[in-house]
């Protein structure tokens, strides 16, 4: 079987450096030399997670495509990073250009901070030449249509390294569903649009494997389950979590939570025996499960698997993705679903939540261990987390099909604490206020045709985002403090010719 891993420890982005033969043996040694320590100042910086790799300068066509060739191959290599030294003639790049299939981010930049005025000569001048070395690069990458993130400013400088951390993020959301393979066990809850999706364009747009399995696959693996692995899997629980007594060994339901802990031992053997990441229930095709699936959907998603309730897919691969984006970092990502409202003027805030299934990665709080009643489904009670997500700031974000591509929306939210406690709401579930506010919010949602289910992030922001549908080639529209009705009504209908055009005829 293979665990899933939600770490960037292993990825890296190659750092390309341009030049050209033209300027001999001496100023070559000096143009390696300085990237060489450009590229270590970005590997050495708290602020990017991955590893950053210099590779020897590139000076011919022939290298470039070579080096694209060997990016592509390289599963562990999430993008690159380039940077134009010198003077590198911008032709030499095309076929290179062409042929890269992993993410790029241009770094304008050049080796030192200050210019040594007093000492500035033309070899001094021969050297340092990015600031038009890269305006041929940009040139070249425009004429080409390639898709990639611009940052500009001396590589010591925090403010880069923070967005060349959040891009190589980014990357890593990208690679992750480039990996992704998704189970759905049944189908989508009837007669709901917005689950539905087209799966064949999400493999080639974003790489996901989309594919379903009969719940009663699910069932003969849960079934399988061992008594042994079911106490060991209480004990955790026991330890991590405040549990109901009545769930206690020996109390009067605790063969609902050994259930809960068969379904767990049963989804985690089937996902990892079948290299998935991420996946979807139903409550209306549980075939002979017994339970609702919510204390294992709300652990797996805390471990980094992606899940979308009632067959949503598309939210699935969100929540894996985000969870990538944000690992290492405090908070977490979760399915996610607006269900009302508290509509005091001035003072409107979201609750969201979903059944049972919220991961408790969002929460730093210990989370209770509860079984009640659920009005749907049909099944026996099921076992669930129960908690309140911190408060900070977020971002909710629902992927669309629109037919001819896919639309991904993003509302910056503030995550608060519930105005009373809630105590007849065992669930999961998160507070939030919208930016800009609650009206334009909410009527920009609906405008743009986001979906009712979303990812949460309470990880990363708004800029990971921004760069992960900048790699996807996809259209995402953002709901923050500066969003203006009448503007975004505008950029929903640019955006449905532009993206129409951009894909031809």
């Amino acid at each position: 079987m293979s665990k899933l891993v939600t770490s960037l420890d292993a990825y890296e982005v190659w750092f390309l450096t341009g030049s050209q033969n033209l300027y001999g043996e001496e100023t070559l040694r000096q143009v390696a030399e300085q990237s060489q320590e450009i590229a270590r100042t970005l590997s050495e910086s708290l602020a990017i997670p991955v590893k950053i790799v210099w590779k020897p300068v590139l000076k011919d066509s022939d290298s470039i495509r070579r080096m694209a060739l060997e990016v592509n191959a390289a599963d562990n290599v999430i993008g690159v990073t380039a940077w134009m030294h010198t003077f590198s003639p911008a032709k030499m790049w095309i076929t290179g250009l062409d042929l890269l299939r992993k993410p790029l981010l241009h770094l304008h930049t050049q080796a030192n901070v200050e210019l040594p005025w007093a000492e500035i000569d033309f070899d001094f001048m021969n050297l340092n030449q990015a600031a038009h070395g890269d305006r041929e690069f940009g040139y070249i990458q425009t004429r080409l249509g390639v898709s990639r993130k611009t940052v500009v400013g001396h590589a010591s400088n925090p403010s880069v390294q923070q967005q060349i951390g959040t891009w190589t993020r980014a990357a890593a959301g990208w690679a992750a569903t480039h990996e992704m393979k998704l189970a759905r066990f049944g189908d989508n809850m009837r007669y709901v649009a917005v689950t539905e999706g087209d799966k064949t364009e999400a493999e080639l747009r974003f790489g996901v494997q989309v594919n379903t399995w009969g719940v009663n696959e699910l069932v003969d693996a849960v079934d399988a389950a061992s008594e042994a692995d079911v106490d060991a899997l209480i004990s955790e629980y026991i330890s991590l979590y405040d549990v109901a007594v009545e769930l206690l060994p020996g109390a009067s339901r605790h063969e609902s939570l050994r259930d809960g802990a068969r379904i767990e031992l049963g989804l985690r053997s089937f996902l990892e025996g079948g290299g998935f990441s991420a996946f979807t229930t139903s409550f209306e095709d549980l075939g002979a499960l017994k339970q609702l699936p919510g204390l294992a959907v709300q652990r797996l998603m805390a471990e980094g698997y992606g899940f979308g309730a009632e067959g949503d897919w598309k939210t699935a691969v969100l929540v894996r993705a985000a969870s990538v984006m944000g690992a290492g970092l405090p908070g977490g990502a979760s399915l996610m679903e607006d269900y009302t409202y508290d509509l005091i003027p001035g003072d409107e805030k979201i609750l969201g939540a979903h059944m049972l299934e919220v991961s408790p990665s969002l929460s730093s709080q210990r989370a209770s261990l509860e079984i009640h009643a659920l009005g749907i489904g049909g099944k026996d009670d099921p076992v669930r987390l129960v908690f309140t997500a911190d408060s900070g700031p977020a971002v909710v974000v629902a992927m669309s099909d629109m037919r001819d591509r896919f639309r991904l929306v993003a509302n910056v939210v503030e995550v608060v604490q519930p105005t009373e406690d809630l105590p007849k709401l065992p669930v999961g579930r998160a507070v939030w206020r919208p930016a800009p506010d609650f009206a334009t919010s909410a009527a920009a949602w609906l405008i743009a045709g986001a979906a009712h289910h979303t990812v949460m992030s309470t990880a990363v922001g708004i800029e990971v985002f921004e760069d992960f549908a900048e790699i996807a080639r996809t259209e995402l529209l953002i709901i923050d403090r500066d969003t203006r009705l009448r503007d975004f009504q505008k950029e929903v209908r640019w955006n449905a010719a532009y993206y129409r055009l951009a894909q031809g005829l």
